[in-house]
This record gives structure tokens, C-alpha cells and sequence, in this order.
């Protein structure tokens, strides 16, 4: 069995694409997928599966959420091991998870973006704002994530996710370092 965890972008913000998390996991688990879990209401699912890629787990739960709420959602599916080394390779140092966890973003893209492209968001920064990315190519997804360090809060960041995919041209959707800490967590908890 591998670990997964999806991403689903865009749920259960200001009352649009209402998604119950018991209804999610129950449809999960009609498509067959085993230990399932979600934390928190944005949509972050925990699962293991045995025969299907992240890619075909992402256009296989795209299609059944379609089908059962009625509306699109992307979502991101990434292997544990992926979801572990974006973690690990957080590139900011001395960062707290109590104290900075919510300043911390990590933004997974659904492509790989260019250099040229990545260098243009340095000029949307505000101080004290860093931002860094990498690309893990042992996905099969080829996921890249963007970490940015907003130490005034997300919500004053000119780099939101509807920003990121408009300059980019890509899907993204973002989680906090707490968030993805309690993630990994979570997956770590299915081997058990």
C-alpha cells in the first residue's frame, strides 16, 4: 500500500463548493481508496491505495467529486514520500512551527514552472517576505512546491493562490506549515 494525500483547492471558502469532510471520505472510500482521513475543512485528505499513480488518483477523485457535489475541484494528489521531502526541504531557516507556522506557506503547483517565470514573483514581494521553490522530480506528478515566508500574514500577501495561477498559468493550492506538518503526521500514522 502507498500513502497519498490530496489537495483539494477552492472547498468551503466563503460559502462556495460546499464540501462536508464525512460525505468526502465516504466517497473516497466508495472509489476503493483504504484508510482514509481528513483534517481540517479545506479539503486535505489522507489515503493509501495500491494501484493507481497521482496523477490517475487526481483525475479519478476530480471526476467523482464532479459527479457527486456537482462542481469541479482540482486536486493535487502527492505520494508521502513527495509530501515529506517538501517538508524537509523547507529553505528558511530558524522557523517555529508553534511560533511561525501560519507565515509559512507552502504553495503545490500542478506543473513545473520556468526560471524566467519564478524570478518575476521576486518583484511582488513585500519586506520581510521571502520566497523560494524546488521541483521533485522522484513524483510522478512533477509537482512543484513555492515556499514563502509572509512574517505579516497571508491574508497581506500580494502572492495568493489565485495570484500564483494567473502569473503562472498553473493550478495551485497552498497549505500552512502547520498544516503540512500535521499531513505528514497523518501519513506517518497510516503504517501503523
Amino acid at each position: 500500500m502507498s500513502i497519498y494525500i490530496s489537495l483539494l483547492r477552492g472547498i468551503n471558502v466563503s460559502g462556495q463548493k460546499k464540501v462536508n469532510m464525512k460525505e468526502l471520505q465516504s466517497l473516497y472510500e466508495t472509489l476503493g481508496l483504504k484508510q482514509v482521513s481528513t483534517y481540517i475543512q479545506s479539503g486535505n485528505v489522507v489515503f493509501s491505495c495500491t494501484d493507481k499513480s497521482s496523477v490517475e488518483l487526481s483525475a479519478l477523485i476530480e471526476a467523482a467529486i464532479l459527479k457527486h457535489f456537482g462542481f469541479d475541484v482540482p486536486v493535487l494528489v502527492l505520494s508521502e514520500t513527495a509530501l515529506n521531502k517538501a517538508l524537509k526541504q523547507l529553505p528558511f531557516d530558524n522557523i517555529s512551527v508553534t511560533e511561525q507556522g501560519s507565515q509559512v506557506i507552502f504553495s503545490f503547483l500542478s506543473g513545473v514552472v520556468n526560471t524566467k517565470d519564478m524570478v518575476l514573483l521576486d518583484s511582488y514581494l513585500t519586506a520581510g517576505e521571502e520566497l523560494e521553490s524546488s521541483v521533485d522530480s522522484d513524483d510522478s506528478s512533477n509537482a512543484q512546491v513555492i515556499y514563502l515566508h509572509c512574517p505579516n500574514g497571508y491574508g497581506k500577501t500580494k502572492l495568493s493562490n489565485t495570484f500564483l495561477e494567473k502569473k503562472l498559468d498553473v493550478t495551485a493550492t497552498s497549505r500552512n506549515l502547520k498544516t503540512v506538518v500535521k499531513l505528514c503526521k497523518l501519513a506517518k500514522e497510516c503504517h501503523s
